[in-house]
């Protein structure tokens, strides 16, 4: 296990300043992720610590030791990317081998290193394959197979998920979680994805245009948003962002909200039903039935939009008027500057 540090850390590409000076700590064993929107600059630091690209200013250590002037290869970082990268004609053992057998790793060693692997990815059947006859999910483990036989200080994950369906990305989650509880590795992690990063991280990275918005555990940032993108961005269904002055106009919420706020959200999963004149009334313009739940899309009177989840064995139609309310711990004020009002400043 290793530890990373990123210390005022900036990048640029010709005149184009795509990372503005990020700081930020990975402790050994941390499953760290980075998340954000497509060019928020994740993907770009990443390639930073791997050692593809060259920081413009700033200071990158693993170990305590700064590596900016050193090899990607002498690092001591294994790379997972999206594409998996797999060579079509050598089999899954071959594949696996190659970059050991490149650096002369003696071949008793190889078979030891690969067989390790293989049977902590589930891949012993499937070693004499080409990656032509595996599924998806099988080429993503080999890459990660391959990673895993050099022993690094640090494994890097470039949206690795992204080219898996649905249900299979699922329980690769699952299988990226337990492979990291097993191995106690130090991993860093980068998706577009805040489900993945939710359910994955010990501690998430949220990235905007270059910048750290906030770091924190999933829980964190799910309770505490520290600005109206990290809410908006962090939790699916996104939160429901409404004016302050409508929310003060519901006797029963106008307590929980300064004046001077400028925004109030509200969570989908945490709208109550309630009774005329406790809560905010709305209109059904239509529901999407999921099963357990009902995802509810409503227009307050103002007709601003909102979201909700309900049970998914109560039927609305469309144009029934509704009242919901929110109980007091569960509702995020922001001031006028999009920054979060915290529950005691109220």
């Amino acid at each position: 296990m290793s530890t990373l540090e990123l210390r005022a850390l900036y990048k640029k590409f010709d005149q184009t300043s795509v990372i503005h000076g990020v700081d930020l700590q990975v402790a050994h064993g941390e499953f760290v992720v980075f998340v954000g929107p497509s060019g928020c600059g994740k993907s770009t630091l990443l390639r930073m610590i791997a050692g593809l690209d060259v920081p413009t200013d700033g200071d990158l250590l693993i170990d305590g030791q700064r590596v900016n002037d050193v090899g990607a290869a002498e690092r001591g970082c294994a790379m997972v990317f999206q594409s998996y990268a797999l060579y079509p004609h050598m089999t899954v053992y071959d594949n696996m081998a190659f970059g050991l057998e490149n650096a002369k790793v003696p071949r008793a060693e190889i078979e030891r290193k690969v067989h390790e692997a293989a049977t902590l990815l589930r891949l012993d059947p499937l070693l004499q394959r080409r990656p032509t006859q595996l599924s998806g999910g099988q080429r993503q483990r080999v890459a990660i197979g391959r990673a895993i036989v050099r022993n690094p200080k640090i494994f890097l994950f470039d949206e690795p998920l992204s080219n898996l369906d649905a249900e299979l990305r699922v329980s690769m989650r699952s299988e990226l979680r337990e492979l990291h509880q097993r191995l106690g590795a130090t991993m860093v992690y980068v998706t577009h994805d805040q489900v993945e990063a939710m359910t994955m991280a010990d501690k998430i990275v949220v990235l905007r245009a270059g910048l750290v918005e906030q770091v924190g555990t999933p829980v964190s940032l799910y309770e505490k948003p520290c600005n109206t993108f990290v809410a908006g961005f962090i939790g699916s269904p996104r939160m429901n962002f409404m004016p302050a002055a409508l929310v003060r106009a519901c006797p029963a919420l106008a307590a929980w909200v300064p004046s001077q706020a400028h925004q109030v959200g509200i969570r989908p999963e945490h709208w109550q039903a309630c009774g005329p004149g406790e809560g905010l009334s709305m209109t059904v313009r239509h529901a999407e039935y999921m099963g357990a739940q009902r995802l509810v899309h409503a227009e307050l009177q103002d007709q601003t939009r909102v979201e909700l989840l309900v049970d998914g064995e109560h039927a609305l139609s469309a144009g029934q008027t509704i009242h919901m309310r929110v109980a007091e711990h569960h509702l995020h004020v922001f001031d006028p500057q999009d920054q979060r009002i915290e529950r005691a400043a109220v």
